[in-house]
């Protein structure tokens, strides 16, 4: 007997996995470049035709009912196995090589990867963490296919994501004290945020030290909540229970410092992934 009932809509179905992925309907519009009302209207439409709510939302969340926690393993199925049926002779696993600044990423590195990840399970994500100068060169020497960076001065192009305000954070315990030197806890050189944090304090003719050098941005905040000095910081990324001290200490302002995304992708899925990435980074700057 055949079944007359309508066949799921495969693009309502890929608009489905997308906000449940961003967790955020503006989010995954823009991925796909529709309007919010259109995506919501694809959502309302496959819910419909389900017969269940897949999706709870509030002005401050998204999140996945039982029945869209439930489905979000079949429509990751069904979307498979349409991908595979339209381009049967594509390799089913492919690569995507990314490089992100360590001050671009900061805490939010391991969130941001689990939602990249999984958008797409065709691709594996190789992720390499660097300076932004390190990246761009690497990029640019064909070694990496996509950066996420903060734009120097010198460069031009890319994607600009995020506009990023910085600031002097320390730990509510952080005590400076009459007569001495700015405690700094920065990256190694020739990280470019140690670089504009050193220059904009030699031009206000403030006295620092460095007390804590670190590897990462981990290492950094580390210290930092530890007590132990200053660190400069984008807003976005500065963990909570840290606080700006810039102006209890009348410290020069750092100002704002761009996120750019350079890549190279000619593969479909890879650039969908990439849109998806740059809808996280637009998200994360909304949200903090």
């Amino acid at each position: 007997m055949i079944n007359h009932a309508p066949a799921l809509d495969i693009d309502a179905v890929r608009a489905f996995t997308l906000i449940a992925d961003l967790a955020s309907f503006t989010r995954a519009a823009q991925t796909v470049g529709m309007t919010q009302s259109a995506i919501s209207l694809k959502l309302k439409r496959l819910e419909d035709r389900l017969g269940h709510k897949l999706v709870e939302r509030t002005p401050r969340s998204v999140r996945l009912t039982e029945h869209g926690t439930t489905f979000l393993a079949r429509a990751r199925d069904l979307l498979a196995a349409h991908d595979r049926a339209l381009h049967p002779g594509e390799s089913q696993t492919r690569r995507l090589t990314i490089g992100f600044s360590d001050h671009v990423a900061g805490p939010d590195l391991t969130p941001l990867i689990a939602r990249i990840a999984g958008f797409d399970s065709t691709l594996r994500l190789d992720v390499r963490i660097g300076l932004s100068g390190d990246l761009v060169d690497a990029f640019e020497a064909g070694k990496l296919d996509a950066v996420v960076v903060r734009r120097e001065r010198h460069r031009r192009g890319g994607e600009t994501l995020v506009e990023d305000a910085f600031g002097w954070f320390a730990a509510p315990s952080f005590r400076q004290r009459p007569g001495e030197p700015l405690r700094l806890a920065m990256l190694a050189a020739p990280c470019g945020v140690r670089n504009h944090a050193i220059r904009t304090l030699d031009k206000a003719k403030v006295d620092w030290v460095e007390a804590f050098t670190g590897g990462g941005v981990t290492a950094i905040t580390a210290a930092v909540e530890a007590g132990l000095a200053v660190a400069p910081l984008a807003d976005r990324i500065a963990p909570p229970g840290l606080m700006d001290v810039g102006a209890s200490l009348k410290l020069p302002s750092l100002g704002r410092s761009s996120v750019v995304l350079y890549a190279r992708t000619v593969d479909a899925r890879a650039n969908a992934l990439l849109r998806a990435l740059a809808a996280v980074f637009r998200g994360r700057s909304v949200s903090r």
